[in-house]
This record gives structure tokens, C-alpha cells and sequence, in this order.
């Protein structure tokens, strides 16, 4: 069973930077697999964030966070990671990282960022940011 634990979460002010980790363990996958970063916050739907191809290495961000933050992997710390920079209030959240299953890619943002497209989900990691 894949599992899935988030770190580097806490609260910061407006305009600062914090760096997300997701540890996997449990795989047993010999080809490549997608990994993603969801957020959401009270009364809001859950929001694809950043998504990664750990084989391909496309990468896809959402609108609301494109050149503000950076998806990326080390497979061999089997570490994903999320880099938010100019932090805003609105990027308080909930952030979660999630898994595809082997072998699994994406022709498109929507796809990539769908949590429809992903199996295996972490429990979450709190981000507040103040004005």
C-alpha cells in the first residue's frame, strides 16, 4: 500500500516563501507515475494545484499559482515537493499531495490536475498566510 505524508506546512506572512514535502513509501511501481498537489480550504471545492510526471518530467501548474510555485521531485529520496513563493492570503489551505497508479499520464492540464486521476493521498498539511 502506497503511503503518502506531508510536511512543511505553517503559517507565514504575505509575500513569504514555505517548501512542501510529500515522503512516499510502500510502492512497488517499476514504471512512472504522476504526483500532484491539491489544496482546500472551508467552503471551497478541492483544487488541483501543481501536478509532476516523475518519468516524463512535464509538469503542470493551475493559473492562480503559475510562476509563483514549483513542483518537483528527488526519486531517489522518493520526495515530492512543492516550493510556494509570494505567498498570498488566498493561498491558505489544506495541502495535500496524491499518487496515480503505475504506468498512469496525463494529455492535459485538466487531467493532471483532476483528483479523479489520482489513487493514493496523503493526509494533509495546514498552510495559513496573513495579510
Amino acid at each position: 500500500q502506497v503511503q503518502l505524508v506531508e510536511s512543511g506546512g505553517g503559517s507565514v506572512q504575505a509575500g513569504g516563501s514555505l517548501r512542501l514535502s510529500c515522503a512516499t513509501s510502500g510502492s512497488t511501481c517499476d514504471t512512472h507515475y504522476m504526483l500532484v498537489w491539491f489544496r482546500q480550504s472551508p467552503g471551497k471545492e478541492r483544487e488541483g494545484v501543481a501536478a509532476i510526471h516523475n518519468g516524463y518530467a512535464w509538469t503542470y501548474y493551475a493559473d492562480s499559482v503559475k510562476g509563483r510555485f514549483t513542483i518537483s521531485t528527488d526519486n531517489a529520496k522518493n520526495t515530492l515537493y512543492l516550493q510556494m513563493n509570494s505567498l498570498k492570503p488566498e493561498d491558505t489551505a489544506m495541502y495535500y499531495c496524491a499518487a496515480s497508479a503505475c504506468g498512469r499520464t496525463a494529455s492535459s492540464r485538466v487531467w493532471a490536475l483532476a483528483s479523479t486521476t489520482y489513487d493514493y493521498w496523503g493526509q494533509g498539511t495546514q498552510v495559513t498566510v496573513s495579510s
